[in-house]
């Protein structure tokens, strides 16, 4: 079996192991993926300053991440259908941040579903978005408080659903179809359709026996592509923060002023992202509007970082351009389809020894002190 030290590793089995149309899912972006490419080429861009001459014997990585300690300025962001990549996905992500010592945030649109979570009682975050339905809203939010949920995340940017042709070549649907197209794809990845037949659950499971009606699996899956709210303002903002007692993240921050607006809201913390290149595309990279919007926010609450994240010298540099730490998503979904639990334990221990490596040769000794020093100015 090859070694597997790196994200692009994960990558390369997961693509293997999983049908085109769930990899693709994950792995690419939204209209002609310019913004899809700009996230990674941008990071990629910021070079590093090597340094000698500087005792390294001891590298500190912990950090916290929206009041809580982490052992490094790193979690798991909210992906949905995460469970559509290895049975039980949302568990197994779950598991395996919490004994690495990271948070991990559960999305609406999981496979999963929080009470999962609860009952297997493993911390996690939760992920919000604002739909139409607002009494729906008010029950997952009062769910994810009954969870004991520290953190919830609201996803701000998508009011609508961006163009991602791959999904529509591919005839993504949920529960997957099996289709004269897909159905050979999906003969030749036998481990993951019997893993699939065994899951607990296989829709989404925030909504499965919590809507009325029927609940067949394409009704659960036509009521959450219809409940994205084009409407949704920041006056909705204001009611989830009333509706709220913990920590609030407003995520989907791409923009000085909105940050300093979900500030004004009571936002504890905001994520600079654009949804992994998977909505506008066309739009800058993450890592090219952080430092603005560090600089504008300047310490009236926590900068956090997603957007193409697939090894430790990209915690890295978003922490020496201003985040206090990083979301990653993609990243954990290849790891996750890999090899399970195991495999997303591997990956944040690759991300782990990749950052406290570059920190090192870089000169930094502790992340939380660690800023534009360690890397060169242009």
């Amino acid at each position: 079996m090859p070694v597997l030290n790196s994200i692009a590793d994960l990558r390369e089995r997961a693509r293997r192991r999983v049908p085109k149309a769930i990899f693709e899912y994950a792995d690419r972006g939204s209209y002609d993926e310019v913004t899809l490419r700009r996230n990674r080429a941008d990071l990629e861009a910021i070079a590093l300053r090597q340094r000698v001459g500087v005792n390294v014997a001891s590298i500190a990585t912990a950090s916290t991440m929206a009041g809580q300690g982490c052992s490094m300025p790193l979690g798991i962001g909210p992906t949905g259908l995460t469970g559509l990549f290895h049975p039980d996905g949302e568990l197994c992500g779950a598991r395996a941040a919490a004994a690495a010592g990271i948070p991990f945030c559960l999305s609406t649109v999981s496979i999963g579903s929080i009470e999962d979570l609860r009952e297997a009682q493993v911390p996690f975050w939760f992920q919000l978005y604002l739909m139409r339905d607002r009494g729906f809203n008010e029950k997952l939010i009062a769910r994810a408080r009954a969870a004991g949920c520290p953190v919830l995340v609201l996803t701000l940017d998508l009011p609508v659903q961006g163009l991602r042709r791959r999904d529509a070549k591919n005839g993504l649907a949920v529960p997957p179809s099996l289709t004269l197209r897909n159905a050979w794809d999906v003969a030749t990845k036998p481990a993951w359709a019997l893993g699939m037949m065994r899951a607990r659950r296989r829709t989404f499971g925030n909504l499965e026996g919590h809507l009325p009606g029927p609940q067949g699996l394409k009704t659960l899956s036509t009521w959450i592509s219809e409940q994205f709210n084009p409407a949704a303002d920041w006056q909705d903002v204001a009611w989830v923060r009333s509706q709220w007692p913990g920590k609030l993240v407003i995520k989907g921050i791409m923009d000085p002023e909105d940050g300093r607006r979900a500030v004004d809201l009571g936002a504890d913390a905001v994520v600079v992202s654009n949804h992994g290149g998977r909505q506008l595309d066309g739009a800058p990279s993450t890592i090219s509007v952080l430092p603005r919007i560090a600089e504008a926010l300047a310490g009236r609450c926590e900068v956090l970082f997603d957007g193409g994240i697939t090894c430790g010298q990209d915690v890295l540099r978003a922490v020496a351009l201003g985040a206090r730490g990083c979301l990653m998503g993609k990243a954990f979904l290849y790891a996750l389809a890999a090899d399970g639990e195991r495999g997303v334990a591997l990956g944040l221990e690759i991300m782990r020894r990749e950052l406290s490596t570059s920190m090192a040769l870089a000169g930094a000794t502790d992340i939380q002190n660690t800023g534009r020093s360690v890397l060169w100015e242009q």
